[in-house]
């Protein structure tokens, strides 16, 4: 009956655990970029009463065992890093990334963060920043007498200005790819950063041999939340905490019974 209460007290920690994360998931709906996440679970330790294949005789083993489980514990929320719908924005510095691929932002500190989101913007010298006010790497600065700007899949990004009808290259973006980005490290405001699990970042040009996808300008990527997965989800993991509670009771209750009886 301990080993109950405890074993059932873990399920309904597990819960509560994905719980969060499904709330996280359901508040970042409309957040550009963001990539959902799904808590996944093991198994803790068993006490082996009777261990499997225990010899039962001089010719005879056992032939199942009896193990019993002490519980449940979050082994991780693993980030999904599908395709989230494109939305049409017709924002020029609006840009979305058609496969794998990463943008590249220079941070405050000097170090760099990786991102899905491409809602970008230009700052009072040019550059093209993010909604954070962090630069785009490599670092593409418009002229403020350009007309238009123009982002080919490829990356490239050109202007026109005034009585030129050439357009003028200003620079090219490059995207980073990972070998696990799974193993990303969140840090929030949609950025990631490499850790020993994700291993380096490999840089490449937008549709080009190193793997990374293209762009289109005009498009944001919106959050690949499903709404309805994460309500089934938050039903299931509510359900699974009210059976745990449930164990709880029974379990005190025999637990009483054992007490009164010793009375």
């Amino acid at each position: 009956m301990i080993r109950a209460l405890y074993s059932a007290a873990s399920g309904m920690t597990a819960q509560q655990i994905s719980i969060d994360t499904i709330a996280n998931n359901l508040a970042n709906a409309n957040t550009a970029g963001y990539k959902a996440r799904r808590t996944q679970f093991q198994d803790l330790l068993y006490q082996n009463v009777v261990q499997p294949g225990t010899a039962a005789g001089s010719q005879t083993i056992v032939p199942n065992g009896l193990q019993i489980g002490l519980g449940t514990r979050p082994s991780s929320n693993s980030i999904v890093f599908t395709q989230g719908a494109f939305q049409l924005t017709e924002n020029p510095l609006n840009l979305v990334i058609q496969g794998k691929g990463f943008f590249q932002i220079k941070l405050p500190s000097g170090s760099i963060a990786y991102t899905r989101a491409g809602n970008f913007q230009l700052d009072s010298t040019g550059n093209i920043v993010d909604s954070n006010g962090n630069a785009l790497q490599p670092q593409i600065n418009i002229p403020a007498a350009s007309q238009s700007v123009a982002i080919a899949s490829d990356g490239t990004v050109s202007y026109t200005i005034p009585n030129q009808s050439a357009a003028q290259v200003a620079g090219q973006i490059q995207l980073a790819n990972f070998i696990n980005p799974g193993g990303l490290n969140a840090v929030g405001s949609g950025y990631f950063e490499p850790t020993d699990a994700s291993g380096e970042a490999q840089l490449g040009v937008p549709g080009g041999q190193e793997g990374v996808g293209t762009l289109q300008q005009g498009y944001l990527e919106t959050s690949n939340v499903s709404v309805v997965e994460e309500f089934i989800n938050m039903i299931g993991s509510q359900r699974a905490y009210e059976a745990n509670s449930k164990v709880v009771k029974a379990a005190d209750e025999m637990y009483q019974q054992v007490n009164n009886l010793a009375t």
